[in-house]
C-alpha cells in the first residue's frame, strides 16, 4: 500500500489558498481514480482505493499545516507502512508556478508541514513539490501562501492537478522520473510552464 498525503489547512476559508494546493491535488486524484468517499480518520480526511494496480490511501490532514505529521504518522502506523511508502504533495516556494518535482528526503526549506511530518516519521519520504513561486521577499511569504490563487492563476493550478491525477499510477509504481516528465509535458501541452524541463531532482 501507498499513503499519499496532500498538505493544506482545513476549512472553507483556506480552500483556495496557495498553501492548499496539496489538498487540491489529492481531490483531483480521488476524482480521476474514483476513490472515495473521504471519511474522518487519522486526524484527517482519508479514502482508500486503487491507483492503477496499487492500493492507496489518500489523506488530507485536518490538524492544520503545522501539525500535519500527527495525521500522517497515525495513518502510516495503522497501515504498518515504511517511510518509503509515504508520498507527500505540498506547495513549493522554490519552484516556479506550474513546475512539479519529485524528490526523496532532503531539507524542509522552512515548510512547517514537512517539518512536522519529518519530526513524526523521519525524513526519507517522497515529496511531490508543486511549485507556486516566491513573492520575492521573505517577509511576504506568510501572507502569500495563506492568500488565494489569483483568478489568472487558476488555469495552471487546474492543469497541474489534472496532470498529477492522470499520471498518479506512475507515482504509485515508484516511477518518479516518468511521473515528473509526463506531468511536465501535460502542463506544457495545456499552455502553461515553459519549454525547458531541467530534469529530476537528486
Amino acid at each position: 500500500m501507498l499513503l499519499i498525503a496532500g498538505l493544506g489547512n482545513p476549512g472553507a476559508r483556506y480552500s483556495r489558498n496557495r498553501h492548499n494546493i496539496g489538498f487540491m491535488a489529492i481531490a483531483a486524484i480521488a476524482a480521476q481514480h474514483r476513490i472515495g468517499p473521504f471519511r474522518a480518520r487519522f486526524q484527517g480526511a482519508a479514502a482508500e482505493g486503487m491507483i492503477g494496480d496499487v492500493r492507496a490511501t489518500l489523506l488530507m490532514p485536518q490538524t492544520f499545516m503545522n501539525e500535519s505529521g500527527r495525521s500522517v504518522g497515525e495513518a502510516m502506523r495503522f497501515h504498518k507502512l515504511d517511510v518509503g511508502d509515504v508520498a507527500v504533495m505540498h506547495d513549493e516556494l522554490d519552484l516556479a508556478p506550474a513546475k512539479v518535482r519529485v524528490k526523496t528526503g532532503g531539507g524542509n526549506a522552512g515548510h512547517n508541514g514537512l517539518r512536522s511530518i519529518s519530526a513524526h516519521i523521519g525524513n526519507d519520504y517522497r515529496r511531490v513539490r508543486l511549485g507556486i513561486g516566491h513573492p520575492g521577499d521573505r517577509a511576504l511569504v506568510h501572507s502569500y501562501v495563506l492568500s488565494d490563487f489569483f483568478k489568472d492563476e487558476i488555469g495552471w493550478v487546474e492543469a497541474v492537478c489534472d496532470a498529477v491525477a492522470r499520471f498518479a499510477a506512475l507515482l504509485a509504481q515508484g516511477q518518479d522520473a516518468s511521473f515528473q516528465n509526463k506531468v511536465h509535458l501535460a502542463v506544457e501541452a495545456a499552455g502553461f510552464g515553459d519549454k525547458k524541463d531541467d530534469g529530476p531532482d537528486a
